[in-house]
């Protein structure tokens, strides 16, 4: 499935004082006037909007380039995009979509879900297990590379959803590659790049179903039929196999860090500041040591994170009945050992999702404007734009290339999908080309995108897992994603020229 607060420089450097507040009041009251501007010079009518629509995508990149505030940054790119849309009746629409948003039968899976993984987290820090798991690996993993690959090896191996991925290899190694001065950002690359990637490539995983259900309701194939279907594009999730293989390539040093991630790792090990600055905002653990209450055992790691796995699969692949049964389990776990009290038990629960309301809330705003950006019609824009470069030959790399800038903007996979995979198809079809490349281009083309978005809900559960400011992880990390989208499109282009498309 798979967006976060960056601490950095406000619109003004180094605010101080009254000045200094009027100054932004001044700047913020006259980009207002300016989105007023805009709105009355735009087509009234909000599905002819054409190239106006990419403006609120193109104010929030060059916002969050120019300032590493990615909060300010969505909220005013959606506050455009609603002025654009609404004139200046835009406050009682943004008002509604909120409420959609926050009611959204998917967003109350979100929360639900992600802020019982931060308690089941945090009740295994408290237990001790994390510790004993930090211990175990430690006896495995002696040095940096082999830390570092273990890392990846338990990434591919919990491939049943990105979240559950990221938020738990990325907590629990955390501690473990801090003692051979791991950047916090190759840390959080490490965790990103084998969640989604991975996950996109298993049968048995939410994205696996949830692009199975989609293909289902393009009517693709026939009702039942649709992860047959998904099986089939999985050779051509290219990006998928490209980023989850340069992983375990850099980290034994085949490709070679460079760009931000090598002044990252400089740092790191010169001076030993693991975690870029304002990334204690985003962490799932507070930046805070947890008091561990019990002697710490290896199975207080693993029977939770086995039991979330299992009954996440056993449940049809239904991670939110997966949590709440792991919940339950580790309640009867810890009280019986005497590991800590029920009210201790609780406590943490607590504790636990308090750390992830704030990434939470970074995934609601960004979905606000995902939500609104489809509402001006950028997506179908940009598709029917497209659509005179695409011929049977180059069908799966312009989607791959103008899918992936798409999500790169929207910043959610899910949400880009079930609006690309039902247009895909019946275009792959009408000029001859195999709709199941066509698939596997559009899923590439949402990891990708959602590789390297500062906001995508995978840079912010990886940087919230991982302890990293969620703009410098971004910024670290694309340099790779870059290298895995060359190299998937030339492939793409092979599929094409060699008739496979």
């Amino acid at each position: 499935m798979s967006t976060i607060i960056s601490a950095g420089p406000s619109i003004s450097n180094s605010l101080e004082g009254k000045p200094a507040l009027q100054r932004v009041i001044t700047e913020y009251f006259g980009l207002f006037c300016l989105f007023l501007l805009v709105g009355y010079f735009v087509p009234d009518d909000e599905t002819a909007l054409g190239a106006f629509s990419a403006l609120p995508s193109l104010f929030l990149l060059a916002f969050i380039f120019y300032t590493k505030r990615i909060l300010e940054g969505l909220t005013l790119a959606a506050l455009l995009a609603f002025i654009m849309a609404d004139k200046t009746a835009f406050f009682t629409p943004l008002n509604e979509t909120l409420t959609e948003v926050l009611t959204d039968g998917d967003t109350q899976w979100l929360f639900i879900v992600c802020g019982l993984m931060g308690s089941i987290i945090a009740l295994i820090e408290k237990a001790g297990g994390a510790q004993a798991f930090g211990a175990w690996v430690a006896k495995r993993a002696k040095t940096r590379k082999s830390t570092l690959l273990w890392t990846w090896i338990l990434g591919v191996v919990i491939f049943i959803d990105d979240y559950l991925n990221c938020l738990t290899v990325g907590s629990c190694m955390a501690p473990i590659t801090d003692k051979h001065k791991v950047s916090r950002e190759k840390l959080a690359y490490i965790v990103d790049s084998t969640a989604a990637p991975v996950c996109v490539l298993i049968p048995i995983s939410t994205w696996a179903v949830y692009i199975a259900s989609l293909l289902e309701q393009a009517k693709a194939v026939p009702e039942g039929e649709g992860m047959k279907m998904f099986i089939q594009t999985i050779p051509y999730n290219i990006y998928g196999w490209v980023a989850a293989i340069i992983v375990p390539l850099v980290i034994l040093g085949i490709i070679p860090v460079f760009g931000p991630m090598k002044a990252a790792e400089k740092r790191a090990q010169e001076t030993g500041e693991l975690a870029p600055p304002g990334s204690a905002k985003i962490d799932i653990k507070g930046g805070q040591q947890t008091e561990i209450t019990a002697k710490p055992r290896i199975l207080n790691f693993f029977l939770p994170i086995i039991v979330l796995i299992a009954s996440t699969i056993y449940f049809d692949i239904d991670m939110q009945m997966g949590v709440l049964t792991a919940v339950g389990f580790t309640f009867v776990l810890y009280i019986f050992q005497g590991t800590m009290t029920p009210e201790e038990f609780f406590d943490c629960c607590v504790v636990g999702i308090k750390h992830m309301l704030f990434p939470l809330l970074m995934v609601i705003l960004a979905l606000t404007f995902a939500n609104v950006n489809e509402k001006i019609g950028f997506l179908t824009y940009v598709i029917e734009t497209a659509k005179t470069f695409m011929t049977p030959t180059m069908l799966p790399a312009v989607l791959f290339v103008v899918l992936g800038i798409t999500e790169f903007i929207m910043g959610l996979s899910w949400g880009m999908y079930a609006i690309a995979i039902p247009i895909a198809i019946p275009l792959a079809i009408s000029i001859g080309a195999n709709p199941v490349v066509a698939v596997g281009a559009v899923c590439s083309a949402g990891v990708f995108g959602s590789h390297i978005c500062f906001y995508s809900d995978a840079t912010i559960l990886s940087s919230a897992a991982a302890g990293c400011d969620n703009y410098r992880h971004a910024v670290t990390q694309m340099t790779f994603g870059f290298l895995g989208a060359a190299i998937s499109l030339l492939i793409f282009i092979a599929i094409g020229v060699l008739g496979l498309a």
